[in-house]
């Protein structure tokens, strides 16, 4: 009686759900296109080391560090405060509603394409191949099974950095350039091999593209294109 209680006082919340355009077998299938996560033998596999490194000495840089700490919080919303210090203005259901819409809904899609490779591969996280700790102790435990390879989060932050470029093709440059700095905060919280946050740039282009051919989405984009022209005013 209570679990009944419970999910009808949930409805309304349940339906307010936003849900992906795009499930992951509809968009590109990665493992057919991405080149397998390099071998530990391989050259490519002592640059991923030594990229590891030079994310550890970045820790240092207490202002480096505390962006990466932030940019380690999965969420939408943190995305939209991120990309709100890049245009000048909240990006929020209330103050920029077609622009928060078209971030959300595209963003939930071009998540889908990292689970297929990141199932087929399951690579294996750096701070768990050295038993090192991250700086961001939260998420240790769950993402110890959850593959490496490509990064989530830089399909979320290169995806995002993508969408609103094309947005706002005006502040491009600082978009592009805080969209590359939040995959390698990949790399400075352990989470990440340098390949992981590389292959996942390409995994979001190739995941965006697809986007594009959904008019659901062209609409999206449309409406925000103009919420953006009013707001930047």
């Amino acid at each position: 009686m209570k679990k009944t209680l419970i999910l009808i006082a949930l409805m309304p919340l349940i339906g307010l759900a936003q849900k992906p355009l795009l499930d992951s077998m509809q968009m590109p299938n990665a493992v057919y296109f991405l080149p397998a996560p390099p071998d530990t033998a391989s050259d490519a596999f002592q640059y991923d080391k030594a990229q590891y490194r030079w994310g550890k000495e970045q820790r240092k840089d207490s202002t480096r560090l505390a962006i990466a700490v932030n940019d380690a919080i999965w969420s939408i919303d943190n995305i939209c405060k991120i990309y709100s210090g890049v245009l000048g203005f909240e990006i929020s259901e209330q103050n920029a509603p077609a622009i928060y819409r078209m971030l959300t809904l595209g963003l939930l899609t071009t998540d889908q394409a990292g689970k297929l490779p990141k199932n087929h591969y399951m690579r294996t996280r750096p701070y768990v191949f050295y038993n090192e700790p991250t700086i961001y102790p939260s998420d240790e435990a769950w993402l110890r099974t959850n593959g490496s390879y490509p990064s989530g989060h830089t399909i979320l932050g290169w995806s995002a950095a993508l969408l609103l470029t094309e947005m706002a093709p005006d502040k491009a440059d600082t978009i592009m350039a805080r969209g590359y700095m939040y995959g390698q905060s990949r790399v400075i919280a352990g989470y990440h091999w340098q390949s992981d946050v590389d292959a996942a740039r390409l995994v979001a282009s190739a995941a965006v593209a697809r986007l594009h051919a959904d008019k659901r989405f062209i609409k999206l984009m449309k409406k925000a294109r103009r919420e953006y022209l009013k707001l930047s005013k």
